[in-house]
């Protein structure tokens, strides 16, 4: 196995590219160990949700360096799946669905599979895939045959393939692809556990338990699973790490191969899982990170800052954090920036976070691994005291009153616009508080109405 047992009890992946040079590059994983059960031993890989070849979310105007490792990502991460599955000498490879982007699938990730498949089936390690709803089996394919040793599950039925070597049985494994016909049905309810002795592998791309943030897919229940007899479920679907069930069976989700975008789902560590098992048992699943950039979003109390450049000191120690946390990887970083303090009114200048921004990607250029600020986001609030402000009985007073008359109706803020706006200095103000339109939110209007009463505050003191 490529996993070293630290004194926690928790195994680090040695799978990443780089590993067994004395580098900590994994993050912890989640292992457990259980009593040997005495019988074969031997090892797989799962993984899902690979997208290959997929750009990444609302990144632009990076350098054509960073551009290219951007493109590349992806498909350099299912490398280096490969690569893990040889490292361990696994008897096969689980993908669990969406391993491409959409059912018009670009050559060059199909070339890229095939390529991978081909290493796969030189070692002898099989390799079992389904489609999910990001790749049905409808779409168009390139490759019209597959290596010796791969196998793709239909999306008529549940088939079951039987894993051998040396003449030993060592898994069945049963899958079933997603279909648009089948979107809504639970795919679960269809698996049994055939009567081949040893142990027992559900493939399949599904939405099982709470998780909220992907769209609802062949949609089931832990209990489900439970019931269908398997020793070990391989999901695919949810682009976030998750372990539903440890033991009795395990059923795992290890979240996509490789980030995307700065949301909750897509940032930190991503990979595979490795799963050793010992006749019927499962006895250690550890996380392999295989990512080559990571999304980090960082949240930053600017509670204590007085001004722009305590701001940018503060940003700059927060990125050497995250450099040494996710070593060895590009890294795409988000700030968001909250609390009251001083540097607030610097922040809602115009133009400054985007300054702040500009300045930190600048001083960046030519680090190896990259980093990109992909964005700074305000979300600090005025020192100002509303109640206070409300209490006075002067023209931000009002303002204040009519703004929370108006909330966020459409009617109410056109006369706001109307008959108060009107009589603001619109020169000064001009481009400076965003536009809102009747379904603005009510977060945006009193955003908008914080930053009017800085700026009018700021013009009395002046």
């Amino acid at each position: 196995m490529c996993g070293v047992l630290t004194r926690d009890g928790v195994h680090e992946s040695a799978c990443a590219p780089g590993a067994g040079q004395g580098v900590r590059r994994a993050a912890r994983s989640r292992a457990r160990r259980g009593r040997r059960g005495g019988g074969v031993g031997f090892s797989f890989i799962h993984a899902a949700d690979m997208h290959l070849d997929t750009p990444f979310e609302g990144i632009a105007r990076v350098s054509p360096e960073i551009a290219s490792q951007l493109r590349d990502a992806s498909l350099d991460a299912f490398d280096g799946l490969v690569d893990c599955a040889i490292r361990n000498d696994a008897a096969f490879v689980l993908l669990a669905g969406d391993n491409y982007d959409g059912s018009v699938r670009g050559v060059r990730a199909q070339l890229r599979m095939l390529r991978g498949l081909e290493r796969l089936s030189a070692r002898g390690i099989k390799t079992f895939i389904i489609n999910g709803n990001h790749d049905p089996p409808e779409g168009w394919s390139a490759v019209k045959s597959w290596p010796e040793g791969v196998t793709v599950f239909g999306h008529e039925t549940v088939a079951s393939a039987a894993v051998e070597r040396g003449g030993v049985h060592l898994a069945t494994v049963h899958g079933i692809s997603f279909s648009q016909r089948t979107a809504g049905e639970n795919l679960a309810a269809r698996f049994t556990r055939a009567s081949a002795p040893g142990f027992h592998v559900g493939l399949l791309h599904c939405s099982a338990g709470a998780n909220t943030e992907h769209e609802s897919c062949c949609p089931t229940t832990v209990r489900d699973l439970q019931e269908a007899g398997m020793n070990y479920w391989a999901l695919g679907h949810v682009h976030k790490r998750e372990f539903l069930c440890e033991g009795g069976p395990w059923i795992v989700y290890p979240g996509n191969l490789q980030g995307r975008s700065p949301k909750p789902s897509e940032c930190g560590a991503k990979g595979a899982v490795v799963v050793e098992v010992d006749g019927s048992q499962v006895v250690r699943v550890e996380f392999a990170p295989l990512d080559r950039v990571r999304f980090a979003v960082s949240f930053v109390d600017v509670s204590t800052l007085a001004d722009l450049p305590a701001l940018r000191r503060m940003l700059v120690q927060r990125l050497e954090q995250l450099r040494k946390e996710h070593e060895g990887r590009g890294l795409l970083v988000r700030a968001v920036l909250r609390g009251r303090g001083g540097v607030h009114r610097d922040l809602i200048r115009l133009g400054a976070v985007e300054a702040l921004c500009e300045d930190l990607r600048g001083e960046c250029k030519g680090m190896e691994p990259f980093v990109w600020w992909e964005s700074i986001q305000d979300a600090t609030r005025s020192r100002i005291d509303v109640e206070q402000v409300r209490l006075r009985g002067d023209f931000l007073s009002e303002l204040v009153k009519v703004a929370e008359r108006i909330g966020a109706g459409e009617e109410s803020r056109a006369a706001f616009f109307r008959d108060v706006c009107a009589n603001l200095p619109a020169a000064r103000l001009q481009g400076r508080i965003p536009e809102l339109d009747g379904g603005a939110e009510a977060e945006e209007l009193e955003r908008a109405v914080m930053l009017a009463l800085e700026l009018l505050e700021e013009e009395s003191d002046s």
